[in-house]
């Protein structure tokens, strides 16, 4: 699947990994869903089954040609890129529209998975009952996950790493938001906002030539922490890409047809019309390391449709599926 791509192509796929990579950070967007809907999916995850044995094999050897080559490094850099850069650009930019508009936020990304399903089944073509009930499996699937009851939070290390390798799910699986599975599994905050602010601090600390905080128990247990939740996340990622891969490639079908119920199940998770509920104990509520309100939950309920704001969040939701379909569009006139 290797090919050298052109700048304009390249330029392409750093612009897909920015895409990818702030659905990644929003609970309820699966990062993998975007891979789908944008065409790239089948080659990521060709590319992160190519990093296996072999690979490191010719990267040790000083083959470096033949490693790029056979581990299709240039598409995986140019989309890593854009999703890391993702995180510090587009994603913070997300966070501000969800504090000050997270009704309207909800509402676009509503519009768009609503886009997405039909982008997804419009080719699909074959709709036989065996494939309808696959449909159904993945569709049933994703409303159980959208109202499971989030657990307490662990910091124990083989936990974290089982984290890691579910949390990672949300790139690999279309419509498994891997953000939502972490509030489920009760780690969100731990593995996503205080562990990652902490490294943040330390590595700035030591740029500045401060190396005390190595020495701070309580910031060394959050770096052993955001550490075996990294070593999950690439084993996950690598690992669950050599199964999808084989189950693609042998069941293609009925995968697509799962994949079109999950992410239609997974509506109840992107609902717009919907209440925080946040943790509390002891009539107090808990507080992340920035004094941010822990989220536990949410509470849905259907809107006045008579409410200004409610028209206005239909509008989103309107402009969500117009801008698929007018990706689709633009995709069409670029085939012919």
């Amino acid at each position: 699947m290797y090919k050298e791509r052109t700048f304009s192509q390249k330029v392409n796929l750093f612009l897909k990994g920015l895409a990818m990579g702030g659905a990644n950070k929003v609970p309820g967007v699966s990062g993998g869903m975007v891979a789908f809907v944008m065409g790239f999916y089948e080659e990521l995850i060709f590319t992160f089954r190519r990093i296996n044995l072999k690979a490191f094999k010719l990267l040790f050897n000083g083959r470096f040609r033949s490693f790029a080559k056979y581990t299709n490094f240039q598409f995986l850099v140019w989309v890593m890129l854009g999703s890391t850069f993702s995180y510090f650009s587009i994603s913070l930019i997300l966070d501000y529209f969800l504090k000050n508009y997270e009704l309207y936020v909800w509402s676009w990304f509503f519009g768009m998975i609503i886009g997405s399903i039909y982008y997804i089944s419009k080719d699909f073509g074959d709709w036989r009952l065996k494939n309808m009930l696959w449909l159904l499996i993945g569709a049933v699937i994703g409303v159980a996950i959208s109202f499971m009851s989030p657990a307490k939070e662990n910091d124990n290390l083989f936990f974290v790493f089982i984290c890691g390798i579910i949390g990672v799910s949300g790139m690999t699986l279309p419509g498994l938001s891997g953000s939502f599975i972490l509030i489920l599994l009760g780690n969100y905050v731990l593995l996503l906002v205080d562990s990652v602010n902490v490294l943040g601090g330390v590595v700035a600390s030591m740029f500045s030539g401060d190396f005390s905080p190595l020495n701070d128990p309580v910031k060394i247990r959050y770096l052993k922490i955001i550490a075996t939740f990294t070593l999950g996340s690439a084993f996950g990622l690598v690992s669950i890409s050599h199964v999808l891969g084989y189950v693609f490639k042998k069941y293609k079908q009925q995968v697509t047809a799962i994949i079109i119920g999950f992410i239609t199940g997974s509506l109840g998770i992107i609902w717009p019309w919907k209440e925080t509920i946040f943790k509390s104990e002891n009539g107090s509520f808990l507080l992340d390391s920035k004094g941010n309100k822990i989220i536990e939950n949410y509470q849905r309920y259907l809107p006045n449709i008579q409410d200004k704001e409610t028209l206005i969040s239909i509008g989103f939701i309107l402009l969500g599926i117009l801008l698929i379909l007018a990706i689709d569009y633009y995709g069409n006139r670029r085939k012919n």
